[in-house]
């Protein structure tokens, strides 16, 4: 877990400098609602703003980027208004935060914008309860919600916008045919139940810190498609709130909300939920329980009996996750799996097409592009095979095979961006026989994404290679694509009763 957050690759140091524009732009918002004589509720909720704005705003272009920050008070002081006013109701406050959690997941069909409102949203509702506020306190809040999302945007857009230097990200679209082109729809009614079991069993073991089940439930929705990855994402929340509050009782509890040390704790902590959150959520939920535990502090009620609620309060959250994917409209982990599988096995077909388009002399060719695409694509299928690659995963055949096959994609992937860059070189071969490797290349995807289509045999590739040795760095890397595309087969074409992602 230590290497996974340390050694994880930070191309650009897009990582590094994301957590230290957070510190500063958090740091920023929280100082300027001080200086305008805020309190310190208006001060955390000011601070949790510009975290929000900073942490889940991740439109393709900087310009969209603006436009959903912009949109966040007229989500979100509705929901504040709301909260408030139903602060001493419990039944209708309850059916309000179900109904928020519910709307909050439905959003996200409307791509990056929706999951962002969605998010701003419920957590304009939680930290109504988490700071108790009552609408006599809302012109303040709103006040040193605007105040911080101006700061931080001013950091993010004006003082540090790095992202300008950068090419558009591209959001790989869900693969259609397998029930995941349109998931919020069974995520909002999964996480509403789930949120439900949670938002009772919290109130069975706290009247005043229930929400911290609720929002357990939420967080664990987030990002994830199948019941495999959900339960994983529960598991891992559970552990890092376990080692977070063993770290909160070590330092958090004795400082008993000292300003300067807490301060300075808080921001590493910030620069911990950024930096690790793409790497590890066990390590991100490590950083956001300890910062939790430190607002306590400063709130004056942190204390060891606190932190053990915390725990309890976040393990009926993930039970609620559980069973809400495991009953209510469940999503196997294998079909999740196999539709992101075969979707990266048609972008590494488009990224050889491209590059092949670029080596024939194609002026408007962009391989560039679709590696980048292919990326995101692989990220999404580590992300589905991760429950079956878990330590914990008692199926050590299909643990096996998962491994397999991310290590030939991962060829696959070495291959195809070595295939583009040859392809960028301005002198780059026009050998003729790229044209039939190419053709190669689309018949093994064929074969493999296709269950009618009857493999070629890649022997005589192989031996084709050996009778005519290769030396342009175009067809070497062609080769090694084809080779790692033909080894696929086994773990892919397993037997129906073992499957990895269903045969």
């Amino acid at each position: 877990m230590l290497k996974r957050v340390f050694v994880a690759p930070d191309p650009g140091r897009l990582r590094l400098r994301s957590a230290a524009r957070a510190v500063v732009g958090i740091g920023s918002a929280v100082a300027l609602c001080g200086l305008a004589g805020h309190s310190l509720a208006a001060a955390i909720t000011g601070g949790l703003a510009a975290l929000l704005a900073l942490f889940t705003v991740t439109d393709a272009t900087v310009r969209g980027q603006a436009v959903t920050t912009a949109l966040m008070p007229a989500v979100g002081f509705p929901v504040f208004a709301l909260a408030a006013g139903l602060h001493d109701q419990p039944v209708a406050r309850d059916a309000a935060f179900l109904a928020v959690v519910g709307a909050g997941v439905y959003a996200r069909r409307w791509g990056p914008r929706g999951n962002s409102l969605g998010v701003f949203a419920f957590m304009a509702f939680f930290v109504t309860q988490f700071l108790h506020t009552v609408p006599g306190q809302l012109p303040e809040l709103y006040a040193a919600v605007t105040l911080s999302l101006l700061a931080s945007s001013a950091v993010r857009f004006g003082l540090w916008c790095y992202e300008r230097r950068l090419p558009p990200s591209v959001v790989p679209a869900p693969p259609a045919g397998t029930g995941l082109a349109r998931p919020t729809t069974r995520q909002a009614v999964q996480a509403t139940a789930g949120a439900a079991f949670a938002l009772l069993a919290g109130e069975v073991l706290s009247h005043q810190r229930w929400y911290w089940a609720v929002g357990a439930t939420w967080w664990i929705f987030v990002n994830t498609a199948s019941r495999g990855e959900t339960l994983v994402r529960g598991f891992r929340r559970v552990l890092g709130t376990v080692i977070g509050i063993g770290l909160g009782l070590l330092v958090a509890v004795p400082l008993q909300g000292a300003a300067v040390p807490t301060a300075v704790l808080a921001a590493v902590s910030v620069f911990g939920i950024f930096y690790t959150a793409a790497v590890s959520y066990t390590w991100m939920m490590l950083a956001v329980t300890l910062l939790a535990g430190l607002l306590y502090g400063l709130l004056g009620v942190l204390d060891p009996g606190l932190l053990a609620l915390r725990l309890a309060e976040t393990g009926v959250g993930a039970l609620g996750a559980a069973l809400a994917v495991l009953f209510v409209l469940p999503v196997t982990t294998h079909a999740t799996t196999d539709a992101w599988i075969q979707r990266a096995l048609r972008s590494v077909h488009e990224c050889t097409a491209e590059a092949a388009a670029r080596l024939a002399g194609s002026e408007t060719a962009d391989p560039a592009a679709r590696v980048a695409e292919l990326e995101l694509v692989l990220a999404k299928v580590r992300l589905s095979v991760s429950p079956l690659v878990h330590p914990l995963s008692p199926m050590r055949a299909r643990k096996s095979r998962a491994r397999q096959v991310l290590s030939l994609l991962d060829d696959c992937a070495r291959e195809v961006r070595g295939l583009a860059s040859v392809a960028a070189h301005p002198e780059a071969s026009h050998d003729v026989r790229l044209a039939a490797a190419c053709l190669r290349v689309e018949a093994a995807v064929e074969a493999l994404t296709s269950p009618h289509t009857v493999r070629r045999e890649s022997a005589a590739v192989d031996a084709s290679g050996a009778r005519h040795p290769v030396t342009d760095p175009a067809l070497v890397h062609l080769h090694g694509l084809e080779r790692a595309l033909a080894a696929l087969a086994a773990p892919l074409r397993s037997s129906p009763r073992s499957p990895l992602v269903g045969a």
